[in-house]
């Protein structure tokens, strides 16, 4: 067992199970398929067009595209393919737009929940999503639940572990990161000598990476090094979606932003390419932590 494996089991399955994944960017749908398919349930693959970049290694599973203005038809297009449990897998950079969608009774049926979660943040509307396809007879699971190797360990996950002035860090951090979570803004922050510098947008983990590397010359950062990101789950977050994760470019951009390590939320963080992550960071000297999370695992 990799120090990524914090749980030994893995869903339960019946044999005629059927597992749906939505596909967005990253590797993300890639290792969730590949851990259904070894524990017997080669997945259906739902691209989602114009979100998905790894199709060479999804399409190899029976799959089929669709857009996100199509969303009204995802139902059907469930039913059709005996879909009985569903993941959302990876990134996606855009929300439907109601204006461009195609009429259809699916939509009509679920125009009341779409109106509300675009008017609600990222993680209502992941929440309100979810509640509308398991009233129609499927169930959502999380990547966490088929692919639990991928979720991150409690404690030192690296050669390098945090210094004394890296907790400093660490707890600034964390604390920054849980108030934008509140307010569903982001997932991330990063502290540089003992203060929160920045805060996780619209750009994501690695703009926010490419954030802090210009900042370094800025006039109260300036020959201040070492520094940490630090990534957790929203206060209440729906867990079955959007867990933050990190992977290899993460380990690479933080070493460019100058920082000493990453800390993620132990149980509610995912590593993605794990060994990867792990010996890039080693290479690099850079830490990776598990945090301890005392919050229950509301929406698992």
């Amino acid at each position: 067992m990799t120090k990524t494996e914090a749980r030994s089991t893995g869903l339960d399955l019946a044999p005629d199970a059927r597992v749906g994944i939505i596909a967005g960017g990253g590797s993300l749908p890639v290792e969730v398929a590949a851990g259904l398919a070894e524990a017997g349930h080669p997945p259906v693959i739902i691209l989602v067009e114009g979100q998905a970049d790894r199709q060479s290694e999804l399409t190899i599973y029976e799959h089929e595209s669709l857009a996100l203005e199509d969303i009204g038809s995802l139902v059907a297009l469930l039913r059709r393919r005996r879909i009985t449990h569903l993941v959302l897998a990876g990134e996606i950079r855009r929300r439907p737009r109601l204006v461009d969608m195609r009429p259809s009774l699916g939509l009509l049926a679920l125009i009341p929940s779409v109106a509300m979660a675009l008017a609600r943040g990222d993680d209502g509307l992941l929440k309100i999503l979810t509640r509308g396809l398991e009233s129609r007879g499927v169930k959502v699971v999380g990547a966490h639940e088929v692919v639990p190797k991928l979720v991150a360990a409690e404690g030192p996950l690296t050669k390098a572990v945090p210094r004394k002035s890296d907790w400093r860090d660490i707890e600034a951090a964390h604390a920054a990161a849980k108030a934008i979570g509140a307010l569903d803004i982001g997932q991330a922050a990063i502290a540089i000598g003992g203060r929160t510098i920045a805060l996780e947008g619209v750009e994501g983990t690695h703009g926010l990476l490419e954030r802090t590397q210009q900042l370094r010359g800025h006039g109260r950062l300036a020959g201040k090094t070492r520094g940490v990101l630090v990534k957790c789950a929203k206060p209440g977050q729906e867990l079955r979606a959007d867990l933050p994760s990190i992977g290899p470019q993460t380990v690479e951009a933080a070493h460019a932003a100058g920082l000493a390590g990453i800390a993620v939320e132990a149980g509610r963080s995912l590593i993605l390419e794990g060994p990867v992550v792990l010996a890039r960071a080693n290479a690099l000297g850079l830490f990776v932590y598990g945090l301890p999370t005392a919050e229950p695992d509301h929406g698992s």
